[in-house]
């Protein structure tokens, strides 16, 4: 890697969703899928909740640009499989700031996921109710 590296690649996953970011340090309008930020997540605290990592390493938000590309999954989601990506590039930067990163879990990956459906049952568990006569 050069000295004056564009950007810092990382990806991120949360459930069946994934995120492929890369973390510019220079001034500019973070996207996702191309949109801006806050025409995929209009919310406030949806908009906070991608940008925490960035806060607990202590990164000036004005000073950085991302761009994201994201698949799979829900908005929620998304934006976990997003803080993922976000905190292991920040690593790739400044690795002194794993530890508080990790303190907080923003670097563990959520090995939740959706257990399949098994055969003879209408979901995963769910079974036809018992009827004994």
């Amino acid at each position: 890697m050069s000295e004056q590296q564009e950007y810092y690649y990382a990806l991120g996953r949360r459930k069946t969703s994934t995120a492929a970011l890369r973390l510019y340090f220079k001034k500019g309008k973070s996207t996702i899928n191309g949109k801006n930020v806050e025409e995929i997540y209009p919310l406030k605290d949806d908009q906070i909740n991608l940008v925490n990592p960035l806060k607990i390493a202590d990164i000036d938000i004005e000073n950085i640009m991302y761009t994201v590309k994201t698949a799979g999954g829900g908005v929620i989601s998304q934006i976990g499989a997003i803080r993922l990506a976000l905190a292991r590039a920040i690593i790739k930067k400044y690795p002194e700031k794993k530890k508080d990163l990790k303190v907080l879990g923003l670097m563990t990956r959520d090995p939740r996921m959706v257990e399949r459906k098994k055969a003879g049952l209408r979901k995963a568990r769910k079974r036809e109710q018992y009827s004994k006569r």
